[in-house]
């Protein structure tokens, strides 16, 4: 049971750092020389179906973070200062995406729907910074996550 887990840990860590990473250093620079309500709609499109699969990806974060803790290390004693570090990142991320969501990606769509393109680009800017910042997070997290048990 444990290596399922850990398989759905790491599969679920990729879904959401490899999303960020697509979509700030791939579909951002692709989509610049767009106009803006296309480029927007895009961002719109594309944001509407990522999201929902970070959705998932956090839930499986935690139910599996949180089930090897226990079950695996026999609680928060059981674990190496590599895992707190994972663990707190991971909340930390956690909080910023639920910022993101219920903040500017809201005012987002609100703004893409009334077609307010430039209130719509305030925001996807606001988006791009903070994911680029969970995005940098994400990947210390994955390099403490696949380091940390080689730790002295």
């Amino acid at each position: 049971m444990s290596g399922l887990a850990i398989a759905l840990h790491a599969l679920a860590a990729v879904v959401w750092v490899g999303g960020m990473f697509f979509a700030y250093n791939i579909q951002r620079p692709a989509a610049g020389s767009l106009d803006a309500p296309v480029r927007l709609a895009l961002w719109g499109r594309t944001f509407a179906r990522f999201f929902q699969w970070v959705w998932a990806a956090i839930a499986v974060l935690l139910a599996t973070g949180y089930w090897l803790i226990f079950m695996q290390f026999g609680g928060f004693r059981g674990i190496g200062l590599h895992v707190h570090l994972m663990q707190g990142l991971g909340i930390v991320m956690i909080l910023i995406y639920l910022h993101l969501w219920f903040a500017p990606y809201a005012r987002f769509r609100a703004a893409l729907a009334a077609q307010q393109y430039p209130e719509a680009g305030k925001q996807l800017n606001q988006i791009r910074r903070i994911v680029g910042t969970n995005l940098i997070l994400g990947l210390v997290v994955v390099a403490i996550g696949a380091s940390g048990r080689y730790w002295s």
